[in-house]
């Protein structure tokens, strides 16, 4: 295995990860809270520690050959440069949307949806024949309708504990999200032996082939 470089989402994913790169010998050989470029166990594969949005375009563009990044990052940015053979099958949670309890829909004007996904939404809205006006927050997602800013929220439930206790209900599941592992087209095909090696160990660790 020669020269790869592995793209991790900082948050949870980097943590749920951590176990699994030490069962294939990629564990942190650095301080993963402290630096970004970060040497693994194998010397021929160093880490890259960065934002859950910015591993798509770091693996497309090359700056990393594989990366592991969330289903709903993908999604959103439509992945169309990157192949994506794994489903590493940690961070598990649901992409939802949902409401204050008891909310009633207005009559006079676009439902107002808050969301970190403008792109999701708006497809998930006009494959129902509605249109509506998506507004694009970064974080505090439970907030907007509490306050009247929207009227639903798209966003990511893991237990669903924060919108029960702000007072908010589920009343549909887009979709299941995991974590995937994407990789970089011409690395494929320049490091294919190095990086079929690399997908092989995930493999035997418990990913699984995405159909």
């Amino acid at each position: 295995m020669t020269g790869l470089t592995l793209a991790l989402s900082k948050g949870r994913i980097l943590e749920e990860s951590l176990p699994l790169l030490e069962r294939i010998g990629l564990a942190p050989a650095g301080d993963i809270d402290r630096l970004l470029r970060v040497p693994s166990q194998n010397p021929d594969v160093s880490l890259l520690i960065i934002r859950p949005t910015d591993v798509p375009p770091y693996v497309e563009y090359g700056a990393a050959d594989i990366g592991i990044v969330g289903k709903d990052i993908l999604m959103e940015h439509g992945g169309t440069g990157l192949y994506e053979p794994l489903d590493i099958d940690i961070a598990k949670c649901r992409l939802s949307v949902a409401v204050v309890k008891g909310h009633t829909p207005p009559r006079n004007r676009r439902l107002r949806i808050a969301t970190k996904y403008p792109e999701i939404a708006r497809r998930h809205y006009a494959a129902k024949g509605q249109q509506v006006e998506i507004i694009k927050l970064y974080g505090s997602m439970e907030l907007a309708p509490l306050v009247g800013l929207a009227d639903q929220i798209v966003d990511l439930v893991a237990t669903g504990n924060t919108l029960r206790a702000n007072g908010l209900v589920e009343i549909e599941k887009i979709c299941d999200v995991s974590s995937r592992l994407v990789v970089n087209k011409a690395s494929m095909k320049m490091k294919h032996a190095a990086l079929r090696q690399l997908l092989d160990a995930f493999a035997s660790a418990g990913a699984t082939l995405n159909a």
